[in-house]
């Protein structure tokens, strides 16, 4: 385990980055060291000191970093000359993908979905999914959610909440309605049956939406977790007044909260879907929208774009999809992980009020809620000192979110606990409320 003062024995120069790079850098601020090799849950800098990766490219790395199954895999079929670009045009790789995805995931799961294959980043799948639905019911609204992220480009960002990025925008931000989250009042409140009665009122200002999107557990939102019963009358709402619903699987999808899908536990069953981050599984740019085939109404090229058929990514999400989800013993074993990480959360928080500290999450998407963001912080950066890779999400950043690989080992989770704990308990000591 990495020693107290890895962090500043390894940081360098920076000056390339400050000089050439933009200011929009973000993690980078963060963890001011030059990273250059990692494997499994570990990065390591320049130096070779080693970083327990409790941050996994946002939710982008499952199955860890430079995977060796996948690895292989991937070398093989370039080392075949095997094609690297296509835009849509059918290619081995993509069928593979697709049998495979329906194979292992879909079937299995009573789920009958076409693919759409999107620009490779997440906020260009929820795009697809805004526009579908919208065209689908030939009207404009959209219902999302308080503290939803749903990507930064237009049509996704006016979906997301947090001010700071919708703050980026430039224009105004239409063709969404925001609503309370789950919980969002605690107790005081069921939002859903608050949203049922906005839609039942005429006058309630609202114009009838397309559709609603959601996120069953809000990654960048602060792990706030969507109960079974109010997604089940999400679903029964959006019946009712006939929209879809959409849910956004980016981050919380690809086995982080447990099954395949994060709505699983639910019973409900999607009308459109979208997924990103860990689909590759190799951290290669990936994304779909998937969606009942009744609501296939696009017109050729009528979403298009030129990276929508990276091979590369089709061949490691082929062999993901086979190694760890071929049957439900991948799901054991992240619902063992995932106890264990929160009786740690547990335990590190039992000592403090839950207004100072507190556990939140689900799966291997947990995380401690703080006092202030000004607490959550320090926590990470005392984190990274002792050689531990962790971000915060949240409204204000008071989130400090885990997400390590889900095939991190037991002993290197604990450790990355460890020093979790420990830099909590020092970050509540040394802290003082404004």
């Amino acid at each position: 385990m990495a020693n107290s003062s890895l962090a500043t024995q390894s940081q360098v120069e920076t000056t390339t980055f400050d000089e050439l790079e933009s200011n929009v850098q973000s993690y980078a601020r963060s963890f001011p060291v030059v990273f250059n090799t990692a494997e499994g849950a570990y990065l390591f800098d320049e130096n070779g000191n080693r970083y327990i990766d409790f941050l996994a490219g946002a939710g982008s790395l499952n199955y860890g970093h430079n995977n060796a199954h996948l690895r292989s895999r991937l070398i093989e079929y370039i080392s075949n000359c095997g094609i690297t670009h296509s835009l849509d045009m059918h290619t081995t790789a993509k069928e593979a993908f697709l049998t495979t995805f329906n194979d292992n995931i879909l079937a299995p799961r009573g789920l009958e979905y076409v693919v759409q294959f999107t620009g490779p980043t997440g906020t260009n799948a929820v795009e697809a999914a805004l526009k579908l639905a919208r065209n689908i019911k030939q009207r404009h609204n959209i219902i999302a959610f308080t503290n939803g992220f749903h990507g930064v480009s237009i049509g996704a960002m006016a979906a997301t909440g947090n001010s700071h990025h919708r703050g980026a925008a430039g224009l105004p931000l239409t063709g969404v309605t925001h609503m309370p989250f789950c919980n969002y009042f605690g107790d005081e409140l069921d939002t859903i049956a608050y949203l049922e009665r906005m839609l039942d009122d005429p006058s309630s200002g609202i114009d009838h939406p397309a559709a609603a999107i959601v996120e069953t557990v809000q990654g960048e939102g602060g792990l706030n977790v969507a109960t079974p019963r109010w997604l089940r009358a999400l679903e029964r709402v959006c019946r009712k007044h006939d929209m879809l619903l959409i849910v956004d699987d980016i981050q919380a999808g690809c086995g982080r909260t447990g099954t395949f899908f994060s709505f699983e536990p639910s019973g409900i069953k999607p009308d459109i879907v979208t997924l990103s981050k860990s689909l590759s599984g190799y951290g290669i740019p990936f994304a779909v929208t998937i969606f009942r085939p009744d609501l296939d109404c696009w017109k050729p090229g009528e979403h298009n774009g030129t990276f929508r058929g990276n091979n590369h990514a089709f061949v490691t999400a082929t062999a993901a999809l086979e190694r760890y989800w071929g049957n439900r013993d991948f799901e054991t074993e992240i619902a063992d992980k995932a106890r264990l990480i929160g009786d740690a959360l547990a335990a590190i928080a039992k000592d403090y009020p839950d207004d100072v500290i507190a556990p939140r999450g689900r799966g291997i998407m947990q995380g401690l809620t703080c006092h202030s963001g000004r607490l959550a912080r320090d926590i990470v950066r005392r984190c990274f000192r002792a050689g531990l890779v962790i971000e915060t999400s949240g409204s204000e950043d008071e989130v400090v979110k885990c997400l390590p690989p889900l095939v991190t080992p037991n002993d290197t989770l604990n450790a990355a606990l460890d020093i979790l704990g420990e830099s909590t308990r020092a970050a509540i000591a040394a802290y003082k409320p404004d």
